[in-house]
């Protein structure tokens, strides 16, 4: 367990779906979910059928029976309302992964982003209060703020609509949190595997779009223990940003191909020089929590207790460029390394 692993967390005998099941994270985090605790149902909710199967066949290679037991596989779409409702009965917890994610996708494509990434988000909001369900997490991204592709306007309008959720709950009770990190490593759309990719085809220079770019940098598992932790910590209204590191975009290649000569191509249309996932405007509603920043709520309506962290000063911001903590090339393998066992074991059958 690394920097963000939970405590005090029970999920024993408890009913969990995860949307987006199947993707990088969801995958991860039933994973975990089902080597620490003992969940009475483990819910995938996703649209693809073909990853489900795989799911299935890989799970049943490498958990035991009494395990297995647990899981489902829900076809269906966010975009569904009826569907999310039949899924959600005797739910007690929702993970929202489920998103359109890629940039130049969504720039292309504006209307299929919008009707997952934010009608879905309305969707998953309603059926959730339908069922009564406990809490729910939903996943967003550094993108969300201060958004200038489509992605992070539609994913800045997915967190406000799960911010104010909570303030429909009424009786039902539901309290739904946030949750925003920077760039996973070795996630699809990354950079890593793009330039681990033309490495291993022996490519004669590695693109860069410009020296400055910087990004936030975190593990899969380590995202996993920031959701299970930040749903432990949640009061309902906030948006969790977790302390990691950032590094240049210069120094990931050069860590990746050393000596490697590299090819300025310019910044991509909807790309930021530099990502932030807390702007000096959210500042004033942001609590230094240790290991996160949790953006509360400004519009509450709801019995909410404030949570127990240092009020941070109005100017500040967190930004990839500005951050405190910064990444080596040992430090970047090391992250890198945390996850190759896990796949070699996947690939392998064992």
């Amino acid at each position: 367990m690394g920097r963000f692993a939970p405590t005090n967390l029970d999920l024993d005998g408890k009913v969990i779906l995860v949307t987006g099941g199947t993707g990088s994270f969801g995958r991860r985090f039933i994973e975990t979910v089902l080597t620490r605790a003992r969940p009475r149902k483990l819910i995938v909710y996703s649209r693809d059928e073909l990853k489900q199967s795989e799911m299935q066949i890989d799970f049943a290679e490498r958990f035991p029976p009494d395990k297995l037991m647990a899981m489902r596989y829900f076809l269906g779409d966010v975009r569904d309302r009826e569907r999310l409702s039949l899924a959600l009965r005797g739910v007690d917890i929702v993970i929202h992964a489920a998103a359109l994610k890629q940039v130049p996708a969504a720039e292309y494509n504006p209307s299929e982003c919008i009707h997952t990434n934010v009608l879905g988000a309305e969707n998953v909001v309603w059926a959730c209060l339908t069922n009564r369900v406990k809490q729910v997490v939903a996943l967003s991204t550094d993108k969300a703020c201060n958004p200038i592709n489509l992605y992070g306007a539609t994913k800045l309008a997915s967190d406000k609509t799960f911010v104010a959720a909570n303030n429909l709950a009424g009786d039902i009770g539901t309290r739904f949190a946030v949750v925003r990190y920077g760039n996973v490593v070795g996630s699809r759309g990354s950079v890593i595997p793009f330039f681990q990719r033309l490495i291993a085809r022996k490519a004669a220079e590695l693109p860069i779009t410009d020296p400055r770019m910087t990004r936030f940098l975190i593990t899969l598992g380590e995202g996993v223990d920031f959701v299970l932790s930040s749903l432990d910590l949640m009061h309902g209204g906030e948006i969790f940003v977790p302390k990691i590191p950032s590094m240049k975009v210069t120094a990931i290649a050069e860590t990746l191909a050393p000596g490697m000569p590299t090819k300025l191509i310019g910044i991509r249309p909807g790309e930021k020089l530099h990502e932030m996932m807390i702007s000096v405007d959210d500042a004033r509603n942001t609590v230094d929590l240790g290991d996160r920043y949790a953006i509360e709520p400004a519009f509450v309506e709801y019995t909410r207790a404030p949570l127990p962290g240092r009020r941070l000063d109005d100017e500040f911001s967190y930004a990839s460029d500005t951050n405190d903590e910064w990444l080596d090339g040992a430090g970047l393998m090391k992250m890198l390394d945390e996850d190759r066992p896990r796949e070699r074991r996947r690939r392998a059958g064992d």
